[in-house]
């Protein structure tokens, strides 16, 4: 059974550069058909789909976020990373890595990560 673990700092300052891993176990990253995603939930509001790295290495990402965001991906470590720039307030949320089959849908979660944005 894969599982997900996400990793990174708890606490981010404005305009700053967020930096999420998800490591993965129990199932590589480069498996065919897998979609490996960025989701995250603010405070008070519902999942955002934020992009998603397949397992051949090609990224997508959400129109209102593609600007600001990167995934990137290390297959010796089986772990793909989410950098957000630009932080803001608006970004603190819940932060969660997924499996899925396709982009933007999810069969395996991590179990999230805190992140707040404040000087």
């Amino acid at each position: 059974q894969v599982q997900l673990q996400e990793s990174g700092p708890g606490l981010v300052k404005p305009s700053q550069t967020l930096s999420l891993t998800c490591a993965v176990s129990g199932g590589s990253i480069t498996s065919n058909p897998w979609y490996w995603s960025w989701i995250r939930q603010p405070p008070g509001k519902g999942l955002e789909w934020m992009g998603a790295i397949r397992y051949s290495g090609n990224t997508y990402y959400s129109p209102s976020l593609k600007r600001r965001t990167s995934i990137s991906r290390d297959t010796s470590k089986n772990q793909f990373t989410l950098q957000l720039s630009s932080v803001t307030p608006e970004d603190t949320a819940v932060y969660y890595c997924a499996r899925g089959g396709g982009v933007a849908t999810y069969d395996s979660w991590g179990q999230g990560t805190q992140v707040t944005v404040s000087s």
